[in-house]
């Protein structure tokens, strides 16, 4: 085995370095991507000539952004970059589902220099054939999309914080969270209704008050100071460290004016995260630009943004480029006297200064893309204390689609909370939320499951009949109109609605379970008592209709509580004792002792012992019936909680039958699957064979095995494995080194040949490369493994021939 090391030890492989290329546009772009018109030609003079007055009359300003390159190197006007365009899609529709698409689908690039504009401005359809790109590529993309949608929305050039310009969210709370803030302040209102009824009055001493809520003041106060100094303490902590060009990294971000699509006011849109921002997250705007016109910022931004006037015909405030302003203009103060007619020349020019038509193609999405929404299919955001992660639809083998995590700490190490979506299941799950210090979990369901389950709530650290679980239902979709189930320990409550009955709810009491030795299902929870509620049936009298109905089971008892009666403060009640079977004929004996009654109504006349026989056997018949559906609800959770386990341990998706490309799919594995399975069964009926029968006729199959023979079989068989062993290893590298030769050479005729090359032998060429790098380290892994697994496999070999029934007694 040490001569079998040493010598798989001197075969050694080096795997190379594959040189990088980058990234080419797509050269099957049309001739508005590689050049421009005569109008464009003209648009772009006449943006040259407002860039030169502007640098003239503001030489402390920063430069306009106004024609850079695109990805062919040929300059285009900003506005004519934005292609207004409406998918078919109605996720984006509404500038949130726009926004969040664009943040997922795209990797964010930081600017290169953060305080200097960006060389390049690319077209959205390369952005999105890319997959990645910097502020100013998110915001046209996101810009085109909006303005297609119909929305008043605008680029802007300015500035931002560090942690904007960085795409840095770990010091921002989860949207996700506030919006669940923001929820449960509302559902915590409680609004006052001027017809309830007052509380009695305090007759306590007003003094002793005073200085009750005196103490409880200065408590709380304590307790806020105490509260405000660590949140400060821990602010101050996690203050970031001084920005050295605070005020000055350029960033490039959405606004969008009130006005069309309904929408209230203007709002900023940050599109590398996809949320709306407030204003003070940005620090200045020195630019601002949409399809039809360019604008250039006048106001003071010292203070921030939120203060600022978005009017964009107050030229006061906003310099636009284009005379075709579609704003209503505000004139400036005693401008009307010195209006000045226009030399023809001035008039001619305005007349042809009208913006191009955009250069770039219409922006297509297919369903794929827009399915898989990620780059890679799945995406993190870090939060402040939370987790955020993103997956596309079918990736995950459950069908998980997001899921939220919360944190103790800004380390990230102490988990306190999960939420999790899920979609295209066929047990119809969509939300599980874990709580994971209380272990509480609750599940929500689509409409449309078995049982008409919407809602599971339970602890995961609580199994069997002992545990403590709610169970909401579409009532509407049962026909026993059950709402809610709450089982504990100690008792089982029912609400029901829309009953024929009347009934709303039924409570089950339990007493302790005797414990007995044998199956599970004779050791049923004992039944203590039953209680049934009705609301008031308006065509049965108030005396006889029953409000509250009591089965006592151990006293032998039956309560019945009626309905109020108009102007009445108190109810009727009957209270019966079961009777005791005889034992020789089988009958019941009824007494009037048997009833204690209180009657509202003074003339209502003695039941009697017919009507009282009649009343307690339906009684008795009605409690029977109701442990039997308490136990049928028992049955019913019991059949709930398997079907859920089995739903967990094999997890199964719902596939459109539009969906045909997975449909394909998923025949293809079922396939795969059949294929393996007859592999499987091939190689283990190859193992059966004897491994001995060729070593055997080497030395002509004796009947009688020796000792020589064992020893010589067994050097023979070491020999063999050795031997095929070193040869697997010199096929390996064999085969590594013919691959890297190939992979050299071709990178040569790269080298040669680069400047000549089409667009389909250049991707050949990254597609080539892309695959022999891959077998060149699967390769180099196999080497790796069989080196590892010789060893293992000559002990193997060994120890089995030594344990062999035909040589163990000659080798051991």
């Amino acid at each position: 085995m040490e001569d079998l090391s040493q010598e798989l030890s001197t075969i050694t492989v080096s795997k190379p370095k594959l040189k990088e290329t980058d990234a080419s546009p797509d050269i099957n772009a049309p001739n508005s991507y590689k050049s421009n018109n005569a109008k464009e030609i003209e648009v772009l003079n006449y943006a040259e000539n407002f860039r030169r007055q502007f640098v003239h009359l503001y030489r402390d300003r920063k430069p306009l952004f106004l024609a850079p390159p695109n990805e062919f190197s040929i300059e285009k006007l900003v506005c004519t970059t934005l292609r207004p365009t409406l998918l078919p899609y109605k996720e984006l529709y509404d500038w949130d589902g726009a926004a969040q698409f664009v943040s997922d689908y795209l990797s964010y690039v930081p600017l290169e220099c953060p305080n200097e504009l960006p060389e390049h401005l690319y077209s959205p359809t390369e952005v999105l054939r890319r997959q990645k790109g910097n502020c100013f590529d998110f915001s046209n993309l996101l810009c085109s999309l909006l303005l297609g949608a119909g929305y008043d929305a605008y680029c802007v050039c300015g500035y931002a914080t560090k942690e904007v310009t960085l795409m840095d969210q770990s010091r921002s709370q989860c949207p996700l969270l506030k919006k669940k803030d923001a929820v449960q302040k509302e559902e915590g209102k409680v609004k006052e209704n001027k017809y309830d009824v007052k509380p009695p009055r305090d007759l306590r001493s007003k003094y002793l008050i005073k200085m009750e809520e005196r103490k409880v003041k200065e408590r709380e106060d304590e307790e806020q100071r105490v509260k405000d100094a660590e949140l400060a303490r821990i602010a101050e902590l996690e203050k970031p460290a001084p920005d050295e060009l605070y005020g000055m990294r350029v960033h490039c971000w959405v606004l969008v004016l009130a006005g069309k699509r309904e929408v209230p006011e203007n709002f900023f849109i940050e599109p590398t995260t996809g949320n709306c921002v407030e204003p003070d997250e940005y620090l200045g705007i020195e630019t601002l630009w949409n399809n039809t016109n360019y604008w250039v910022n006048m106001q003071d931004c010292s203070h921030g943004i939120g203060e600022m006037s978005y009017d964009l015909g107050d030229i006061a405030r906003w310099e636009f480029m284009f005379p075709h302003n579609d704003k209503p203009l505000l004139m400036l103060p005693g401008e009307e006297e010195f209006d000045m007619p226009l030399d023809e020349e001035e008039e001619d020019v305005e007349e042809d200064s009208d913006m191009p038509g955009s250069w770039v193609n219409e922006i297509v999405i297919p369903l794929e893309d827009l399915q898989r929404r990620c780059p890679q299919g799945k995406k993190t955001i870090l939060y402040k204390q939370a987790k955020y992660e993103i997956f596309a639809e079918y990736l995950m083998q459950d069908g998980m689609v997001a899921r939220l995590t919360e944190y103790a700490d800004s380390a990230l190490t102490q988990p306190v909370k999960s939420m999790e979506w899920f979609k295209h299941r066929v047990d119809k799950l969509e939300t599980r939320e874990t709580d994971l210090i209380t272990n509480k979990v609750t599940e929500t369901f689509g409409a449309g499951r078995q049982r008409a389950l919407r809602e599971h709530i339970y602890y995961s650290n609580q199994t069997g009949s002992e545990a403590t679980r709610i169970m909401n239902f579409d009532a509407s979709a049962r026909t026993d109109g059950l709402k809610m189930r709450e089982e504990t320990p100690a008792k089982l409550t029912e609400h029901y609605c829309d009953r024929d009955d009347c009934l709303t709810k039924r409570l089950v009491n339990y007493t302790k379970r005797v414990k007995k030795f044998g199956p599970a299902e004779g050791n049923e929870k004992p039944v203590n008592q039953v209680t049934e509620f009705y609301s008031r049936d308006p065509s049965i009298p108030a005396d006889d209709d029953i409000a509250e109905l009591t089965f006592l089971l151990n006293e032998e008892k039956i309560f019945i509580k009626h309905h109020l009666q108009d102007q009445r403060i108190i109810a009727s009640t009957h209270e019966y004792l079961k009777p005791q079977q005889s034992e020789d004929k089988g009958q019941v004996q009824i007494t009037t002792d048997m009833v204690s009654s209180f009657q509202v109504e003074r003339q209502a006349k003695t039941p009697k012992l017919m009507h009282i026989y009649q009343t307690i056997t339906n009684l008795m018949e009605k409690e029977e019936r109701c442990i039997e559906n308490a136990r049928l609800s028992e049955q019913e959770v019991r059949d709930v909680l398997e079907q859920r386990t089995q739903e967990e341990l094999t997890t199964e998706l719902s596939v459109s039958i539009y969906d045909t490309a997975r449909n394909d799919t998923a025949k293809k594995r079922r396939e795969e699957i059949e294929r393996k399975k007859r592999d499987d069964e091939a190689r283990r009926e190859e193992m059966e064979l004897d491994y001995l029968a060729p070593f055997l006729a080497r030395i002509g199959d004796p009947a009688q095995m020796t000792i020589e023979l064992a020893q010589q079989l067994k050097e023979d068989c070491l020999e063999d494995l050795k031997q095929r062993l070193i040869d697997m290893a010199n096929l390996i590298q064999g085969r590594f080194e013919k691959e890297t030769q190939q992979l050299q050479w071709k990178q040569n005729w790269y080298q040669q040949n680069q400047t000549t090359m089409t667009k389909e032998e250049e991707e050949e060429y990254v597609s080539y490369c892309s695959e022999a790098m891959f077998r060149i380290h699967i390769l180099e892994e196999r080497l790796n493994r069989h080196k590892e697994l010789a060893p293992q496999k000559y002990v193997a070999l060994e120890s089995r021939l030594r344990s062999d029934n035909r040589l163990a007694e000659f080798l051991n």
